[in-house]
């Protein structure tokens, strides 16, 4: 199993710890970040009340864990949509062969 210490990438590094859940869970891949929020919620809610069997608390965790780093996936893609259009355009420069009308 990869180490999860060895990338710098959170959602990459959840991946890696959860041992490459979200081949283990390919609809994950198609949900809104909304709704894999409201299941990681429910999830950790159960999670924490410690009344599930312990294979299936794994099960939980791991898919937990794959919807966390999708979360994470959309929160940077969307960072970095709007980082992208908020920034300012490069100011406009004149070279030497550019024309220059004089409408006197």
């Amino acid at each position: 199993m990869p180490d999860p210490v060895a990338s710098t990438d959170p959602s990459q590094r959840a991946a890696e710890a959860a041992g490459g859940t979200e081949v283990a869970f390919p609809d994950i891949a198609g949900m809104r970040y909304e709704d894999a929020r409201e299941e990681l919620v429910s999830i950790v809610s159960r999670l924490e009340t410690g009344q599930a069997p312990l294979e299936d608390s794994m099960q939980l965790w791991r898919r937990g864990e794959a919807l966390a780093a999708h979360c994470a996936r959309w929160l940077d893609d969307a960072q970095t949509e709007i980082e992208q259009a908020t920034r300012p355009a490069p100011p406009a420069t004149l070279h030497a062969d550019d024309e220059i009308f004089d409408e006197s």
